[in-house]
């Protein structure tokens, strides 16, 4: 309900300035009532199978404000292992009349330095996920060396790390989705990840963010090199670079990731073409499109493990969370029915 009175407001601003007033209000609202549906995931105890995607807190500066919201999960970021401003402004854009989001930040990022400070700063008690990227300026020849030094700082304080190889908004960056670089950055990073699993004595997923854009082959591909390479869990997918469902509308040619409701239909599609190609050998974390409870349960009832949403949030605010926790419970009810502890 406050939402709906502010959204107004917030949707008068330049859209990177209501971000960012957004972020600064979260840290004033009161904590919401404790969603509890608890879900055990890549060995991972969630409140609640609904999270935060990353982008909204890409510096790790609200981690706590913002899981009072509800959330399962916040995955922050994306983060560089150097600082990097990203692509100049505006590079933020609505669509209200399509509810949908064009964004072309680049990587915005304060390093993984100072982001690794913020989170600490934070104290957040909640389940946490970091979404981590190359710089733009790394050639994709060594971009395991910027996922590595990602990995180093923050595997202390995630609960998972999610490989960000989906971004339309890096040049080159999608490549690595392909077969030719793929098999080889997931398998240094999997021998990463033991290291530092031996060292710090405590297990941190991983887990791969593909674009929804992927076609029948590469679907194929990145299936096999997630198998072969034994990562804990498949993040389906970021935004697109179709521009389906937003054809003649105001700002709809601007370049960038499309995110929210046009999403939807394609992200579902990802979703299921993974579901089928990997039968449950690991799992699935369907973001994109997710705009009310009854997409929520589409894509559990897809085969998705967790949700998160982000676009969503913004045009329908909190209620949205508890919505999609309340579609997951209405979901899971058959099988717990079926099969009474």
């Amino acid at each position: 309900m406050l939402y709906a009175l502010a959204r107004p407001l917030l949707f008068s601003l330049d859209p990177e300035t209501a971000h960012e007033v957004t972020l600064r209000l979260a840290g004033l609202s009161l904590p919401a009532k404790t969603l509890r549906e608890p879900v055990r995931v890549m060995g991972i105890d969630f409140p609640n199978p609904v999270g935060l995607a990353a982008g909204l807190d890409k510096h790790a500066e609200h981690a706590a404000a913002l899981a009072r919201l509800g959330f399962g999960f916040v995955e922050l970021g994306g983060v560089t292992p150097r600082p990097q401003a990203g692509n100049p402004r505006p590079r933020l854009f609505r669509l209200p009349a399509a509810r949908a989001i064009i964004n072309r930040y680049g990587l915005n990022s304060v390093g993984v330095e100072a982001f690794a400070h913020n989170l600490e700063r934070s104290r957040s008690k909640a389940v946490i996920g970091v979404n981590i990227g190359k710089n733009r300026d790394t050639p994709n020849e060594r971009a395991a060396q910027d996922y590595e030094r990602c990995m180093d700082v923050l595997y202390p304080l995630a609960h998972y790390l999610s490989i960000n190889i989906s971004s339309p908004n890096t040049k080159g960056l999608r490549e690595l989705q392909s077969a030719q670089f793929l098999a080889d950055l997931l398998k240094k990073l999997r021998h990463k990840r033991d290291l530092l699993r031996e060292k710090h004595g405590r297990q941190v997923a991983l887990v791969l963010k593909v674009s929804p854009d992927l076609d029948d082959a590469a679907v194929r591909d990145v299936a096999d090199a997630v198998r072969r390479e034994r990562i804990e869990g498949l993040i389906v997918g970021n935004t697109t670079v179709s521009r389906e469902g937003v054809s003649g509308l105001r700002h709809a040619d601007e370049e960038g990731g499309l995110s929210g409701e046009p999403l939807k239909r394609r992200a579902l599609a990802a979703l299921q073409a993974f579901s089928r190609e990997l039968k449950g050998e690991l799992p699935l974390i369907a973001c994109g499109g997710i705009m009310s409870g009854a997409d929520a349960r589409e894509r559990f009832r897809a085969g998705a493990a967790l949700v998160q949403i982000y676009s969503g949030l913004v045009y329908r605010g909190p209620r949205l969370v508890s919505e999609c926790v309340a579609a997951f419970s209405e979901t899971a009810a058959p099988t717990r029915a079926a099969h009474p502890r």
